[in-house]
C-alpha cells in the first residue's frame, strides 16, 4: 500500500495535499484498490460548499457504489475533468492525475487534525483485522 508521507489522511480513506491556499484531494491507494475498477467518478460542482465528513461526490466501481467525504470543510474551486472520460485514473494514479478535486479550506485547523501516514496506515491495519 502506497501511503506518501508528506500527505494528510481521513478515516474514510481520502487524502488531501496542501497547495497553497486551497487543498487537493483524492482517495487513498488502499481506498482505490478496496473498490476495485472505476467505471464512474461523479464529480461536485466548482463553488459547491463542503463540510468536513459530509459526502460531497461518488465513486463507482465494477464492484460497488461509494461515497467521498470531504476531509475538510470549504470551497470546491477545481474538480478533475479528466476522470470523465477516464476513471480508471483513480486506480492507475490515485496520489497524482486520479485526484477527485481542489477546495479552499474555510475552517482552520481542520487539516492538521487529519492522519499523517503513519496514522492511516495503522488505521488501515485495524481495519483488516476486523
Amino acid at each position: 500500500m502506497n501511503t506518501p508521507p508528506e500527505l494528510r489522511y481521513s478515516k474514510d480513506h481520502e487524502w488531501v495535499r496542501v497547495e497553497g491556499d486551497v487543498v487537493r484531494v483524492g482517495i487513498t491507494d488502499f481506498a482505490q484498490d478496496a473498490l476495485g475498477d472505476v467505471v464512474y467518478v461523479e464529480l461536485p460542482e466548482t463553488g459547491l460548499e463542503v463540510e468536513a465528513n459530509a459526502a460531497f461526490a461518488e465513486i463507482e466501481s465494477t464492484k460497488s457504489v461509494s461515497d467521498i467525504f470531504a476531509p475538510v470543510s470549504g470551497e470546491v474551486v477545481e474538480a478533475n475533468i479528466a476522470l470523465e472520460d477516464q476513471p480508471e485514473l483513480v486506480n492507475e494514479d490515485p496520489y497524482g492525475d486520479g485526484w477527485v478535486c481542489a477546495i479552499r479550506p474555510s475552517i482552520e485547523g481542520e487539516i492538521q487534525a487529519l492522519m499523517d501516514a503513519e496514522g492511516y496506515q495503522s488505521l488501515v491495519a485495524e481495519e483488516s483485522q476486523e
